[in-house]
């Protein structure tokens, strides 16, 4: 590997995880509880939430790069990405409440850990779904 090569390798990974740090930042601006203060009181299922929906960002950044030819088409993909999984995830979740009565912002901060696998499922299909098309 030359020294270029290293650089670029360096350059992509730093801007992937400052990308990551922004979307997840971003996202949590639209959660209505605060994902780190629960995950410090042991909230399991906004722990299983966060995780997954950490996957699923990093999944959209891993293949956004992959496939990019330059480093700024890799972040508009992934923040066009990212925002059609927050519309999809809002989408969802309004649906889920109103013909399932499933809530499931409020049943994950309640701790309920089923809830917060569905919620943070809903990110790893988005993510599936997204990636396919890119």
């Amino acid at each position: 590997m030359n020294l270029e090569m290293l650089l670029s390798v360096l350059l992509w990974t730093a801007t992937g995880a400052l990308l990551l740090f922004v979307l997840m930042w971003v996202d949590s601006l639209f959660t209505k509880y605060k994902d780190l203060e629960e995950v410090k009181a042991g909230n399991m299922a906004v722990t299983t939430r966060l995780v997954l929906k950490l996957a699923a960002q990093g999944y959209i950044l891993s293949v956004s790069i992959s496939t990019a030819y330059h480093l700024l088409e890799a972040v508009i993909v992934s923040i066009i990405s990212f925002i059609i999984l927050l519309v999809l995830e809002t989408l969802t979740e309004l649906l889920l409440r109103r013909f399932a009565g499933l809530d499931l912002d409020q049943g994950t901060k309640a701790g309920k850990t089923g809830y917060g696998l569905l919620a943070g499922s809903l990110h790893i299909v988005g993510a599936l779904i997204i990636t396919a098309c890119l």
